[in-house]
């Protein structure tokens, strides 16, 4: 199973970036996909996650300004990041998982999102 994340990079403030997590060695259409940030020293936290029917959600800090999508043909998801802060500063992580399963799922090696102010 690999899972590997692409797009990160350095950009300033207000500016756009879009992620993509092309995934491998799984049946892609049956797993819920995440998108994961952490910074140093902190938690891990969830971005948000996009299920196998399309229905999203996402945290209170990115609502309105990040859009997850997938293609199933592609094994791929995407991270759409517009209006871009400094917060949103970390490496971000892409993660699959099938709910209910008990299992965490699959993660990326991550990428290096860097907003500049």
């Amino acid at each position: 199973v690999q899972l590997v994340e692409s797009g990160g990079g350095l950009v300033q403030a207000g500016g756009s970036l879009r992620l993509s997590c092309a995934a491998s060695g799984i049946t892609f259409v049956i797993y819920t996909m995440g998108w994961y940030r952490q910074v140093s020293g902190k938690q891990r936290e969830l971005v948000g996650a996009i299920t196998r029917g399309g229905t999203t959600n996402y945290a209170d800090s990115v609502k309105g300004r990040f859009t997850i999508s997938r293609d199933n043909a592609k094994k791929t998801v995407y991270l759409r990041m517009n209006s871009l802060k400094p917060e949103d500063t970390a490496v971000y992580y892409c993660n699959a998982q099938v709910p209910n399963s008990g299992s965490q799922g699959y993660w990326g090696q991550g990428t290096q999102v860097s907003v500049s102010s």
